[in-house]
């Protein structure tokens, strides 16, 4: 049971869906995926089920079509349930549009072995982005800054989303209850694992910006994702009672 899925929730992917999928695979590090689509309008689920259904990755690919947008943590969530249902050791977080470069992952399998979360972080050395402006750099780099002052968690990168999960790390946490739902989930689940004592690991990832598509942040979601920064930090002790 050292089996290994990448979780990769999708919205209007259709031009990086079938790219990301092919170079992943290319890696050879048996590796399955797990597609939850938010039933795009670009009909990215179709071109997900056409590859499973042509069986070129020898039933690695698996694809869950969601009613409607509901916002990036619902989408994990029914992820992670899906995988906990089976039997793999190991899941992974990972976005469609190459923003998390496939390269990192044989790092991530190599660490997990020795930890209980390995998060790709932009802000331990050796880490870093591209292509993004001075303001954008500033907006990030603030907010996770905020975002670990507030909480009071050793994570420089609070609000990465290139992570890998030991199986048991998402059974003790509770995906029923979580607070948050958009953006601030990835620091809710970051903070969660923190805060419950597991044992965390940082690797420095150098975050490209996404080429084809478009962004789905917004000063609205960013804004809202600080907004609840406070209300995980006032939920503390219950979310340790559990």
């Amino acid at each position: 049971m050292n089996k290994a899925v990448i979780v990769i929730p999708t919205y209007n992917e259709i031009e990086n869906i079938e790219k990301i999928l092919k170079s992943v695979f290319s890696l050879n590090l048996n590796l399955d995926i797990l597609v939850v689509d938010d039933n795009s309008p670009d009909k990215t689920y179709a071109k997900v089920q056409e590859l499973i259904d042509s069986n070129i990755y020898d039933n690695q690919l698996n694809l869950i079509i969601r009613e409607k947008k509901e916002g990036l943590g619902k989408a994990y969530i029914e992820g992670f349930k899906w995988c906990l249902s089976k039997d793999y050791k190991y899941i992974i977080e990972m976005d469609a549009d190459f923003s998390h470069n496939p390269k990192y992952l044989s790092d991530f399998l190599e660490n997990i072995k020795d930890n209980d979360l390995v998060i790709g972080s932009r802000y331990v050395d050796g880490g870093g982005v591209v292509n993004w402006g001075l303001i954008r750099k500033l907006i990030s780099y603030g907010g996770s800054l905020y975002s670990k002052v507030i909480l009071g968690i050793n994570i420089q990168d609070v609000t990465g989303g290139f992570k890998c999960f030991r199986r048991e790390v998402l059974e003790k946490i509770d995906l029923d209850n979580l607070i948050t739902t958009g953006y601030a989930f990835q620091i809710e689940m970051n903070y969660r694992s923190s805060i419950m004592g597991y044992r965390i690991k940082k690797i420095p990832i150098i975050f490209e910006d996404r080429v084809a598509g478009n962004s789905k942040m917004s000063k609205k979601i960013f804004i809202e994702a600080l907004l609840k920064v406070l209300v995980l930090r006032f939920y503390k002790n219950k979310i340790l009672k559990g």
